[in-house]
């Protein structure tokens, strides 16, 4: 495998890291909506 080759897997799999990054952050920073119901009764949280 030639020099470049190796350069293109190593810029590929570079974009593939950050674009799993940038989207792992915005999937925790999306506002959300979480209902529980348990023995104290039903509680709400929402983080938006």
């Amino acid at each position: 495998m030639s020099r470049n080759g190796l350069y293109a897997i190593i810029a590929i799999l570079l974009v593939v890291l950050v674009g799993f990054g940038i989207y792992t952050y915005q999937e925790q920073s999306r506002p959300g909506l979480e209902v529980r119901v348990d023995d104290g009764g039903i509680s709400i949280d929402g983080n938006g």
